[in-house]
């Protein structure tokens, strides 16, 4: 089952870097080779400190970085987004085309999943901050805002984000932004309008998806441990085409940008890291049969109890396994006995997404 999810994950994260360079191909290609994500991971941070050529070594982070957040590993994601937006170097022949800014925009991302608000926030409060690009602005300002709602506590620490995401909805500067903040408002408050505006203005889009019932939100803290103002209801599913964004041009230099703490050999910011492994879907066969069913992935306890928590009162029946990986780091399992093969339509139906993995 490990060697399906290391291919697979492999396969995704090598889909634009096949024709690299010869030193950072043959690196990501010896990965693939690997038993084990965690293998193949620790293979390419063994091998990234040795590349001297400052293309290929930012190349190879972005590469591992990519792999880390498919896998859900947003600690480390951050952490090597981080470093490659560190190194002042143009894109490597073969590789997607991203500069330096959307880089730290990559770790802000990665840091607000793993709930680390904290290193968020000095990311976005470097040279980015200053940034001439439209888009990136955009970003700036929704991530801004999303690591405010990281923090909060109470619904109550809601409301001046809820009115700043409002603002941003109606100004044409966040158009680049503009399903994300609506997804956001959705999520947070519950109206039907904000869903029916995704649904109406970016029918093929993730966030359309989203609230259509066809694509599920992974339990990240930002999104399953935020207060709620109320119940957003997704649809039922209407398969419709999911539009990906397309990757950031590099429309500017390509300059290192300093970052306040980052230690690229340092153990993740980030305590709590959070997410869902993939791992392989039911049967094609149709047949219903007892299988186990993950739904949490956490580097904290705190976090797997809360989930467990939370399903519990839903009137699900959860329990928590730890194991310890080669890395050394112990997390935390949130699992479902599934007897008859229908509790994973339940636990979907009630916003859980959910793998088989046993």
């Amino acid at each position: 089952m490990k060697k399906l999810i290391l291919s697979a994950a492999i396969s995704f994260a090598l889909g634009g870097f096949i024709f690299a360079q010869s030193d950072a191909r043959q690196l990501t290609l010896e990965a693939s080779r690997k038993a084990s994500v965690d293998e193949s991971i620790i293979y390419l941070k063994n091998r990234v400190s040795k590349i001297s050529d400052p293309v290929q070594k930012r190349a190879l982070y972005i590469f591992m970085a990519s792999l880390q957040e498919q896998m859900s590993f947003y600690s480390d994601a951050q952490i090597s987004y981080a470093s490659a937006a560190s190194i002042a170097a143009a894109d490597a022949e073969g590789f997607p085309k991203k500069s330096n800014e959307q880089l730290v925009l990559d770790a802000v991302r990665c840091a607000l999943s793993a709930g680390d608000s904290d290193t968020a926030e000095l990311y976005l409060n470097s040279a980015v901050r200053n940034s001439k690009n439209a888009r990136i602005r955009a970003y700036i300002k929704l991530y801004s805002q999303w690591s405010r709602l990281c923090r909060a506590d109470t619904a109550e620490d809601l409301q001046e984000p809820i009115l700043i995401l409002q603002s941003y909805a109606k100004n044409e500067a966040m158009s680049f932004v503009k399903p994300a903040v609506l997804l956001t408002l959705w999520y947070l408050t519950g109206e039907k309008s904000y869903g029916v505006e995704i649904q109406g203005l970016y029918p093929n889009s993730m966030e359309a998806a989203v609230v259509n019932g066809d694509a599920q939100l992974l339990p990240t803290p930002f999104w399953f441990f935020v207060p709620k103002k109320g119940e957003a209801e997704q649809g039922t599913g209407s398969l419709a085409a999911v539009e990906l964004p397309k990757d950031e041009q590099n429309a500017d230099a390509n300059g290192a940008i300093s970052l306040p703490g980052l230690n690229a050999s340092s153990s993740p910011a980030a305590a709590q890291a959070s997410g869902n492994v993939p791992s392989a879907p039911a049967s094609a066969s149709g047949e219903k049969s007892a299988c186990k069913l993950q739904v949490g992935f956490f580097a904290s306890k705190k976090n797997a109890e809360s989930l467990s928590d939370e399903l519990k009162k839903k009137g699900f029946s959860p329990y928590i396994t730890s194991e310890t990986r080669s890395s050394g780091n112990t997390y935390y399992l949130v699992l479902l006995n599934d007897e008859d093969g229908s509790l994973a339509d339940r636990l979907r139906s009630n916003g859980y997404e959910c793998y088989v993995v046993e």
